[in-house]
């Protein structure tokens, strides 16, 4: 029987609705969050973090965003994954959650068209 739903991952859905339905799904330890069956955001700790590219990763920053960073449990080697956390004053505001969103999952679309080339 699957799991039901965690509050904070219906908390995602929700936020990012206007975007039309988004899906979470859980994966190490965290979680992704898909449009499309695309994965456009991560969800770890509670913090949801957007897939970026180098222009929207400064605009996140200009935002206060913060990186993603995985830590190896073998030798605790640090590694930037490329998500961004969503800005806080978008959190309570699905509308701007939502156009950050989309920017994120155009980035996936990009990747997702120069990884097929």
């Amino acid at each position: 029987m699957a799991k039901p739903p965690e509050p904070f991952h219906e908390f995602v859905m929700e936020l990012f609705m206007p975007m039309g339905p988004v899906s979470v799904r859980r994966m190490f330890g965290g979680a992704g969050v898909f449009k499309d069956g695309l994965m456009f955001a991560l969800l770890s700790d509670d913090v949801i973090y957007l897939k970026t590219d180098a222009a929207l990763r400064a605009d996140l920053e200009a935002e206060g965003s913060e990186p993603f960073i995985w830590t190896r449990q073998s030798d605790g080697k640090q590694t930037d994954m490329g998500y961004l956390s969503l800005p806080p004053d978008a959190m309570d505001e699905a509308d701007l959650a939502s156009e950050w969103g989309r920017k994120a999952f155009a980035v996936a679309l990009a990747a997702k068209a120069k990884k097929r080339k």
